[in-house]
């Protein structure tokens, strides 16, 4: 059966987001052959949400201290694109990758699959 899930960025800087992955936020990853990095990702959960719009996928990093991992990784020179807001369900923000791309970063007010 499903034993773990792969997820792709696509970036302008391929390169750039890897080393920002490896290097600041300190994944673990494996060299697949030429220097094509594949991250670790920290324990992962899915959610399925309704639409009227145009289906998307999106990124969140869970953390258990929002405020806290944004002045760290602030302090790493980490660009955030949006201040920490509330949603009820949590509090979040988006960090913006060296290849110009973005991706969320989260402190989960509900319980977290993650956990199970």
């Amino acid at each position: 059966m499903i034993n773990g899930a792969h997820v792709i960025l696509y970036s302008h800087d391929a390169e750039a987001d890897r080393a920002f992955l490896r290097d600041v936020l300190g994944q673990p990853h494996v060299d697949a052959g030429g220097g094509w990095l594949i991250v670790k990702l920290p324990p992962a959960e899915i959610a399925v949400h309704p639409t009227d719009a145009a289906q998307a996928h999106e990124l969140y990093f869970l953390c258990d201290d929002v405020e806290g991992t944004v002045r760290e990784l602030t302090a790493r020179g980490v660009e955030f694109t949006e201040p920490v807001t509330d949603a009820g369900w949590g509090l979040l923000t988006r960090l913006r990758l060296p290849g110009g791309g973005e991706v969320g970063l989260y402190e989960a007010r509900h319980q977290r699959a993650t956990d199970l």
